[in-house]
C-alpha cells in the first residue's frame, strides 16, 4: 500500500515541502535506481548537468499541459500547440543567436505575438551577422545599449542597499534600461526615494510600482503531501542524481527531512538564502527519485527531458504542494529580488501564482526543468507574480545531475 501511493503521491507528496510536484523525489533509496513497478519511470534515464547546453525535446505536449496553457494563458488548444512548439524552437535559438551576435547582443526574449524569438542588436552589428540570426528564424530589433552594459548597471544597483520598499530590479531588454519595482505604499518614502535616486547615478533606469512586497512561500506544517523541516513546510523541486533541488529559504545544511508519511527522506547537503536561494537534499531510507513534476490531477505528471532555458515572454507552469498546478509567462531573468531577509540574485521573474508551501516547487516549460520556487507576491485567487531560482545554478553550484528521461 505504501509503495503503491508513493507511486503516485510521492511525486505530489515527495516534492519537497511545498511541493512543486516537479520530477518528484519519489522515496527511494539507490541514485538512479529503476522505480518499482507501476511507477512511471520505466523509461532509462540519461544526465544533464549545470555545465552542459540542454537541447529542448520535440516531444509533443500532453492533452494536460495544453489545457492549464488554455485556462492560465487565454489560448485556444490551436494556440497552445502552436506556442509549445515555438517556445522550444526559441529555447534553442538563444544561445546561438546571442554566440553570433557578440559584442553588438543587447538581450533577447520571445515574442509570442510573432511566435519567434526576437533579438536586440546595437546599431553596430554587421550586415552578415543581422542576415544569420534573421536567417536562423528571429526577428531583429535594434538597441542603444548592449547587454553587457545594461548588466554593469544592474551590477552597480547590486551593490546599494535596498530598503524594504524596493521589490526588486531586472534588466529589461525589450525597454533597453534596468527597471526597478517600488511597492505602490511605499513609493513617497524618503528611504526609497534616496535609493532609486543613487540607482539612476548607475546608469539608465526605470521605476515602476508594484502592489506589494515579495515574500519567500514556505509554510508552518500543515495537512497535504509535502516535505517537512521542522516546523516548515516546503516542496520537491526537481529530482537529481542522489537527491532533489529546492529553495534555500526552506533548510540549512545538515536538517532533516521528513515526508508526507512523516517518514525520514534525507538531509540538507548544501543550502544558500539569502543572497541565493537554492538548497539540495540527499535522500535514502528507501527513497527514491523520479524525473517527473507532479500534475496534481489538474495535467498529467510531467516527464522531465532537459534544462533548455525558456526565453524571456515564454510560457511556464509551476508545481506545489499548496496551490498545485498554474501556468504563466517568464517576465525577466537576472532579477535581484529585496526580501525582508535580504536580497536575492539572479532569479527569474514569472506572472505565475504561488502560496505558503508552495517554496522550492518545479518551474517547467514543456518537458524542460527552468527552476525552484523561491517566493512572490499574491496569491491564486486574486493573481500575483512569484520568481524561480533557475535549476542549472544549482546543478552547477553543487556539481549535480538532473534526472531525466529520454523515451
Amino acid at each position: 500500500m505504501r509503495r503503491r501511493r508513493l507511486t503516485h503521491a510521492v511525486l505530489a507528496t515527495l516534492l519537497l515541502l511545498g511541493g512543486l510536484a516537479t520530477a518528484g523525489t519519489v522515496p527511494a533509496a539507490a541514485t538512479g535506481s529503476t522505480p518499482p513497478a507501476g511507477s512511471t519511470g520505466s523509461t532509462a534515464p540519461t544526465e544533464s548537468t549545470g555545465s552542459a547546453s540542454p537541447t529542448a525535446s520535440a516531444k509533443p505536449a500532453s492533452d494536460g499541459l495544453l489545457a492549464a496553457m488554455q485556462r492560465d494563458l487565454g489560448l485556444t488548444r490551436r494556440q497552445a500547440e502552436a506556442r509549445v512548439a515555438a517556445e522550444r524552437a526559441a529555447a534553442v535559438l538563444a544561445p546561438k543567436a546571442r554566440r553570433t551576435a557578440g559584442e553588438a547582443y543587447a538581450g533577447s526574449w520571445f515574442d509570442a505575438a510573432r511566435g519567434r524569438l526576437t533579438v536586440a542588436l546595437t546599431p553596430d552589428a554587421s550586415p552578415d551577422t543581422r542576415r544569420a540570426i534573421r536567417a536562423a528564424g528571429a526577428g531583429i530589433r535594434t538597441a542603444t545599449r548592449t547587454a553587457r552594459q545594461l548588466d554593469a548597471v544592474k551590477a552597480r544597483i547590486d551593490r546599494l542597499s535596498a530598503p524594504s520598499g524596493v521589490s526588486g530590479w531586472h534588466v529589461d531588454p525589450v525597454a533597453g534600461t534596468v527597471v526597478v519595482d517600488i511597492v505602490r505604499e511605499n513609493r513617497a518614502d524618503n528611504d526609497v526615494r534616496r535609493f532609486v535616486s543613487r540607482a539612476r547615478e548607475a546608469g539608465p533606469v526605470t521605476v515602476r510600482t508594484v502592489s506589494a512586497a515579495p515574500r519567500t512561500f514556505a509554510a508552518g506544517t500543515v495537512g497535504g503531501d509535502p516535505y517537512y523541516t521542522g516546523n516548515v513546510r516546503c516542496s520537491i523541486g526537481f529530482s537529481v542524481y542522489g537527491g532533489f533541488v529546492t529553495a534555500g529559504h526552506c533548510g540549512s545544511p545538515g536538517a532533516g527531512v521528513s515526508g508526507w508519511d512523516g517518514s525520514y527522506i534525507g538531509t540538507f547537503q548544501g543550502s544558500s538564502f539569502p543572497d541565493n536561494d537554492y538548497a539540495w537534499v540527499s535522500v535514502g531510507s528507501g527513497w527514491w527519485t523520479v524525473p517527473v513534476v507532479l500534475g496534481w490531477g489538474t495535467v498529467p505528471d510531467q516527464l522531465v527531458r532537459g534544462s533548455a532555458v525558456a526565453p524571456v515572454g515564454s510560457s511556464v507552469c509551476r508545481s506545489g504542494s499548496t496551490s498545485h498546478w498554474h501556468c504563466g509567462t517568464v517576465l525577466a531573468t537576472n532579477e535581484t529580488v529585496n526580501y525582508s531577509q535580504g536580497a536575492v540574485h539572479q532569479l527569474t521573474k514569472t506572472s505565475v501564482c504561488a502560496e505558503p508551501g508552495d517554496s522550492g516547487g518545479s518551474f517547467i516549460t514543456g518537458d524542460q526543468a527552468q527552476g525552484v520556487t523561491s517566493g512572490g507576491w499574491g496569491n491564486c485567487t486574486g493573481g500575483g507574480e512569484t520568481w524561480f531560482q533557475p535549476v542549472n545554478e544549482i546543478l552547477g553550484r553543487y556539481g549535480l545531475t538532473l534526472h531525466t528521461y529520454t523515451g
